[in-house]
């Protein structure tokens, strides 16, 4: 029978009870790994029984999250806890056999903690990346929210422009917006022509009826629009 093996997650604070259950239930201690992510540390207990090997995660730890030692289950764990204090800086607590950060002797302190330059190149670039993206998502209601005023001003510019030049204008936004529209709806058929036709149905439906809702809606600014102006020239 081969080694069966499980990943599941783990917290700080549940940490002490978990490690009591296991040495309760005769599970034996295997190791304890520390990696580095973007998040700070992720923790890797990893215990074994009858040819099953567990590994437990706490996530995104930080040098100021208190980890509690489980030397008061597993002595053996003192060398792992030692290691990733020394190496990464992981802040444990309550070590039974503690070396105060003399386990190793190193030239760098928490020299595992150090990223190359290419590294840290990648991740500013997917941090502002991510903000971008953020600030993209917090700003579009605004841009919603401006569109509005902005068609008013349009309309308010046209009703002060020559008929004959005005109606121009009109009539070339009116065919950008239909070959904007005839796009979108070429791209949607596309779209719609590999699903099930039951699923098509529905979507063609739905599609129909937000049309109907824009063209409702554009209808009212419309009839408005020259009511406003109107109203602004008195």
């Amino acid at each position: 029978m081969g080694l069966q093996t499980e990943f599941l997650s783990l917290t700080v604070d549940a940490l002490p009870a978990f490690a009591a259950d296991r040495k309760r239930e005769g599970w034996r201690f295997v190791q304890l790994l520390a990696v580095v992510t973007d998040g700070g540390f992720d923790l890797v207990y990893s215990f074994m029984k009858d040819g099953v090997l567990e590994n437990y995660t706490i996530q995104d730890v930080t040098k100021d999250t208190v980890v509690p030692s489980i030397t008061d289950q597993f002595l053996a764990a003192f060398v792992f806890e030692n290691e990733v204090h020394d190496l990464f800086g992981i802040n444990v607590k309550g070590i039974a056999i503690d070396f105060g950060g003399t386990f190793y002797q190193l030239s760098q302190k928490e020299p595992m903690t150090i990223i190359s330059s290419e590294q840290k190149a990648a991740r500013e670039k997917a941090a502002k990346v991510a903000a971008a993206k953020a600030a993209k998502e917090q700003g579009a209601p605004a841009d919603a929210a401006k569109a509005a005023p902005d068609a008013d001003g349009l309309e308010a510019k046209l009703a002060g422009m020559d008929p004959e030049k005005a109606a121009k204008v009109r009539a070339a936004m009116e065919a950008k917006a239909k070959k904007e529209a005839a796009a979108k709806q070429a791209a949607a058929d596309e779209k719609i022509a590999g699903l099930d036709p039951e699923k098509a149905a529905k979507v063609k439906a739905a599609l129909a009826a937000k049309a109907a809702r824009e063209a409702g809606a554009q209808a009212q600014a419309e009839d408005a629009a020259p009511a406003k102006a109107k109203k602004e020239g008195e």
